[in-house]
């Protein structure tokens, strides 16, 4: 059913249910429901023409015609999407509003909320109106007043948000999902609600962290303290939550549904220089330094993931850089012999908006990958910000990269063929290592698999970050905080006697260590029947240099001896080895902020954004039909007379754009490169997500390589949320979009052949 269509049928029901309840009394409830079809009538047919205008020129910003997706696609699909859940319910009422089995009270509380829900979609059009009015021709994301910008931000902080995570949560996602993020939200109230008490020195059991019955009864109650949580709590508390998933009783139960494999091991790297040959002229070699940037040298762990034990996987030099992960077996079950060292070598970085999760978060997906690839993965643990700020993940990835290079028979691989492989913020740190590589001039892995990356770190707007007022996973609020602590934005009080004995970890780290003590002794008692959990045990390893600073939380924060706090003022940094002089300068393009050393002597490169001159003049035209008035007018301006947004209740902080120059990096923004560092990128295979706030960061990035002749392709999945490989298991779309993220890497490990 087309647009047009949906709202014509959608008016006429609305007005006929009005007219009948209308007809009904004087009654409260019969004057509510008279009432919000009245407004569904209202917002339909004031929505309907701003996304027939979006959806007109939306293909102008595809990569192209075969891949049709970019955030004004999106946006228009989703209206659509509370369109289409209106029109049932409206279907519904009307045949069933005489029944005696009509449940009035939950058809009208489902209607409020996706009346509000239409409401705010309403706004969210405009916006991306405007930003089609203001924006220069053939770009997604807004570049130029930052005022603009700031009031961008305005509006999503004072904006309500509280309906799409109540009776409305999830419903742009397929079905299968919506239940899942009823449970991550329900949890994330309760733990957010405990994690306050907790702070304020308050007891917590784990018993306390599942008793959210009342969240999940009352859809309105948690809609509004999800909207508390994610616009006021920082970003401790987001990194705590997203590494609930490593407890040992959640982990336990991960890999008992996950593929079983011969070797899962985590090795720590120590911080030794070694040599590397130069791909121009293998008799010249470059030194490969270990990480340096903010706590000086320190080892690098890494997973080694092999579904089959192969040849150099139980040599002596490897096990002597085996770390001890407790009691957990690392060779779940024997084959009857050792395989042959693999072709191929798979080297992953997980995501977790570089303040979160480990390899073992990522690791039920990534056996699976071992298995379907028959080739070896080694997954990088990254130190995290912000007690790790950029480009200390950088550093660690790189060194580990190389050495994954020039260790490879160690890994059981010959090295013939190397896929470097992430998701999120590991997408975005493959393209910074091949940048790197390159710049060094030492071997680059044969190409890139990025999973839903991200490519500009800067505070901008664009259509798909508009959906992060509705995304339940990727609000913009926690966007902007994990930017803020990776750009070293994120500032911390260690003034604490006790905070100084746990180091690093800090006092947030160790209450919520305290509490995931609490909740795996709690929920041992309901697993003890088929999991046999083993105490605390910790295994010291007396290392005279730092160790590498992770911060997933653990119960290793209650026995971590005291040390460095990690959170160094030292901010300089360390890319200054790095030539990143493109061929191309002018003095229009905004400074690409290098490094501490660099920053005051490098000349900016060009950006060129304008693409095709074809498409670009049609975005002038398209831009020019638009009123001059919204060109110089805030945002509100875009709003028609008499329409009002929703505002929240939440007296939340204004959100500021964070515009340190380090953002600008390319290096830590490689959409913001320039064509010299770009051309130098191995084949590019990125999978997205239509309804990630994300989604622009992939269609502008492929949409430079492609113009830039560089072999990219492009492929959206439809209906699943940010972060689908984490929820592999959960059901057929997200297993048929991990199954597409494989194939992509297996074009790069088994590139076909020429034709015969």
């Amino acid at each position: 059913m087309d647009l047009r269509t949906m709202t014509q049928s959608l008016v006429t029901l609305a007005e006929d249910n009005m007219a009948f309840f209308s007809s009904q009394g004087p009654g409260e409830t019969a004057r509510r429901l008279s009432g919000v079809f009245a407004g569904v009538r209202e917002q339909a047919l004031g929505l309907e023409p701003t996304l027939g205008r979006l959806l007109s020129v939306a293909h102008l910003f595809d990569l192209d015609a075969e891949t049709p997706a970019n955030g004004y696609r999106s946006l228009v699909h989703t209206a659509r999407c509370c369109l289409g859940h209106l029109l049932h319910k409206s279907r519904y009422v009307a045949s069933n509003r005489r029944s005696i089995f009509f449940r009035t009270s939950h058809n009208l509380a489902e209607l409020e909320a996706y009346l509000a829900a239409l409401t705010q979609l309403r706004a969210l059009a405009y916006y991306a109106q405007h930003l089609l009015a203001t924006n220069q021709p053939g770009r997604l994301f807004f570049e130029g007043d930052e005022r603009l910008i700031a009031d961008f931000l305005h509006e999503y902080v004072t904006l309500h948000k509280g309906c799409f995570y109540g009776r409305c949560l999830g419903f742009q996602f397929t079905p299968a999902i919506r239940p899942f993020l009823q449970t991550i939200s329900i949890g994330l109230v309760s733990f957010g609600e405990h994690y306050k008490r907790n702070e304020t020195g308050l007891s917590v059991t784990a018993s306390s962290l599942f008793t959210g019955g009342r969240f999940a009864i009352d859809p309105e109650l948690r809609g509004a303290e999800f909207e508390r949580i994610v616009q006021n709590l920082d970003v401790h508390f987001w990194k705590a939550f997203w590494n609930i998933t490593e407890i040992q009783v959640l982990s336990s139960l991960a890999n008992m549904a996950s593929a079983t494999v011969r070797v899962s091991r985590l090795l720590s790297l120590p911080p030794t220089a070694f040599e590397m040959p130069l791909t121009a002229d293998p008799k010249v070699t470059v030194t490969i330094s270990p990480p340096l940037a903010h706590t000086g040298p320190g080892p690098v762990l890494v997973r080694l993931i092999s579904y089959d034990l192969r040849e150099g996987q139980d040599s002596e030099e490897l096990s002597r850089l085996v770390r001890s992960e407790g009691p957990r077996s690392l060779e779940l079950r024997s084959r009857p012999q050792q395989a042959p060292r693999s072709r191929c070598l798979v080297v992953h970085i997980h995501g977790g908006g570089f303040v979160a999760q480990t390899s073992k978060s990522h690791e039920p997906y990534l056996k699976s990958w071992a298995q379907e690839l028959g080739a070896p993965i080694l997954s990088i643990d990254y130190s995290l910000a912000p007690e790790a700020p950029f480009p200390r993940a950088l550093e660690e990835c790189f060194y580990a990269y190389c050495w994954a290079v020039k260790h490879c028979a160690l890994l059981g691989s010959t090295g013939e063929r190397i896929c470097l492989a992430g998701d999120s913020a590991g997408g975005n740190l493959c393209f910074t290592v091949s940048l790197r590589a390159a710049a060094y001039g030492v071997r680059l892995p044969d190409g890139i698999m990025a999973a839903y990356p991200a490519t500009m770190l800067q505070a901008t707007a664009s259509p798909s970050r508009l959906l992060s007022l509705m995304d339940p996973l990727l609000p913009l609020s926690i966007l902007s905080k994990c930017v803020s602590a990776y750009a070293g934005g994120e500032t911390e009080d260690h003034s604490d006697s006790g905070q100084k004995a746990l180091g690093m970890m800090g006092l947030v780290q160790r209450d919520t260590a305290l509490l995931f003590r609490d909740l795996r002794l709690g929920a041992s008692s309901w697993l003890n029947s088929f999991l046999e959990l083993s105490g605390h045990k910790s295994h010291p390893n007396s290392v005279p240099i730092a160790e590498p600073m992770r911060c997933s939380v653990s119960e290793t924060a209650l026995a971590q001896p005291e040390g460095p706090l990690g959170t160094d003022s030292l901010k300089g940094l360390t890319l200054h080895d790095l030539s990143l002089r493109g061929s191309s300068e002018t003095p229009d393009t905004p400074e690409l902020s290098l490094s501490a050393e660099a920053r005051g002597h490098s000349t900016p490169s060009a950006i060129n954004f304008l693409l095709r001159p074809e498409v670009a003049s049609e975005e002038s035209e398209a831009g020019a039909e638009l009123s001059t008035k919204d060109r110089v007018q805030g945002v509100c301006a875009a709003f028609p007379e008499g329409f009002h947004p929703r505002r929240s209740s939440h007296s939340a902080k204004r959100m500021t754009p964070y515009s340190s120059p380090i953002v600008k990096n390319p290096f830590m923004s490689p959409l913001l490169a320039p064509d010299s560092m770009l051309q130098t990128l191995p084949p590019v295979h990125i999978v997205a997500c239509a309804l990630d706030p994300m989604l622009d960061d992939s269609v502008m990035f492929a949409r430079r390589l492609r113009s830039l002749g560089q072999p990219v392709t492009l492929r959206v999945v439809e209906d699943l949320p940010h972060g689908f490989l984490s929820l592999a298991a959960l059901c057929h779309e997200t297993r048929q979009a991990t199954a597409l993220c494989v194939e992509h890497i297996r074009l790069v490990l088994n590139p076909p052949g020429p034709p015969v």
